[in-house]
């Protein structure tokens, strides 16, 4: 498995090369000056506006869609149609936007794409990040590799779209793969809660139960898979533990202990980690 992190990838979008890809598939020229107008216009930062020659805003509306007519060019059909071919063995390409992870049956094709992705990337003006793109060992392991075995034979992991990947025994004693929230989103997602607490702890308690709620559900819709529920539990543990600490904080008397505020919960409870959905995979020869 290789994964790859782009440098940067909305702040380097070269523009030249992105106007050329959108005419392959633009014909409208009303539509063409519209996206040039747009990414002409100035991005303001801390109430200072620049007007960068390359790159695309994070978080705007268009740069999702732009990402993709622009990787679909530079690493989707030239993995398909120039890499595939010349490789030896299966492999597969998965991406979303700028994130995306390339799989191989043979470890010496994902060294020859290892070598040669960045070449293709500087060719359009993107770099790959040089410590977070790596090889990964991601296989089933073998029937006799234990699942708490702690030697070198244990597959490795890999990050996308916030979850981390590996390998665990189901409840029937197969290989799956299975995903938890990945550590750095984890961490991300706990200090935003934590900043929401303390911007908003003047608000009425069940002001602030419906707004949390609404935050822990959302948090499940995307995280609530199988076999997740150690990380979401954890979740839903730091948010009580914020929320108490900033309550704990509305005046001097710092009178939020935790019998009081267990007495809270049970009024103004909040809402409890469950899976949505289900995406264990067996391997195919355990």
């Amino acid at each position: 498995m290789l994964e790859v992190d782009i440098r940067k990838f909305f702040d380097n979008l070269d523009h030249s090369h992105l106007r050329q890809f959108l005419r392959l598939r633009v014909r409208d020229g009303v539509l063409l000056r519209l996206i040039d107008k747009w990414l002409k216009a100035g991005v303001m930062e801390d109430g200072n506006v620049s007007y960068p020659d390359s790159g695309s805003p994070q978080g705007g509306v268009i740069s999702p869609l732009i990402s993709n007519v622009f990787l679909h060019y530079v690493l989707d059909l030239w993995f398909e149609q120039d890499v595939k071919p010349r490789l030896k063995g299966n492999a597969f390409l998965i991406r979303y936007a700028d994130d995306f992870v390339i799989g191989f049956r043979h470890h010496g094709d994902a060294d020859r794409v290892m070598e040669v992705l960045p070449k293709r990337f500087g060719k359009y003006g993107l770099t790959v990040h040089p410590t977070k793109t790596k090889l990964v060992r991601f296989r089933p392991p073998s029937s006799r590799t234990k699942a708490d075995d702690r030697s070198g034979d244990r597959p490795g992991t890999f990050d996308l779209l916030g979850f981390t990947h590996y390998w665990g025994v189901s409840l029937k004693g197969y290989w799956v793969v299975k995903l938890k929230t990945a550590a750095d989103r984890f961490t991300r997602a706990v200090r935003s809660i934590d900043h929401w607490c303390h911007d908003n702890r003047h608000l009425s308690l069940p002001e602030q139960q419906h707004k949390l709620n609404q935050k822990l559900r959302g948090h499940y819709a995307y995280y609530g898979v199988t076999g997740n529920s150690e990380a979401m539990n954890r979740f839903r543990q730091e948010v009580e533990n914020r929320w108490r600490k900033w309550l704990n904080r509305r005046n001097n008397i710092r009178s939020m202990h935790w019998a009081k505020f267990c007495a809270l919960l049970r009024r103004y409870p909040l809402a409890p980690a469950r899976a949505v959905r289900s995406t264990l995979r067996q391997a195919a020869n355990p």
